[in-house]
């Protein structure tokens, strides 16, 4: 049995935005070390340059991908404001921003 095109292309998006997700839900996820902050705001940058990626090759179009990848960036940190131990951040959101482009930008050079 093949999977047809459309479930191919977005299966992938779902699933990443679902891992993003789970992360989001847990409460505390420090390292215990001193770099933690730079452990977690990279973290953030990869998660959505792969995003981007994902969003990209269901879309073929740079710009929806960007748009789409910042909304459901926008939307993690609504999510992450009604989790105990977190917060919300619209600096994280530029910083996932961040990562977007950083994940388009990588796919041009491919």
């Amino acid at each position: 049995m093949t999977v047809p095109r459309t479930l191919s292309l977005w299966i992938p998006v779902v699933l990443w935005a679902g891992l993003i997700f789970g992360l989001s839900s847990i409460a505390s996820l420090n390292t215990g070390t001193q770099y933690d902050y730079v452990l977690r705001k990279t973290g953030h940058v990869t998660e959505f340059a792969i995003l981007a990626m994902l969003l990209w090759r269901a879309l073929r179009d740079e710009l929806p991908a960007f748009f789409a990848a910042v909304l459901y960036a926008a939307s993690d940190e609504v999510h992450q404001a009604f989790v105990r131990g977190r917060h919300g951040s619209p600096v994280d959101i530029g910083i996932d921003s961040v990562g977007i482009a950083i994940g388009l930008l990588l796919l041009r050079r491919l």
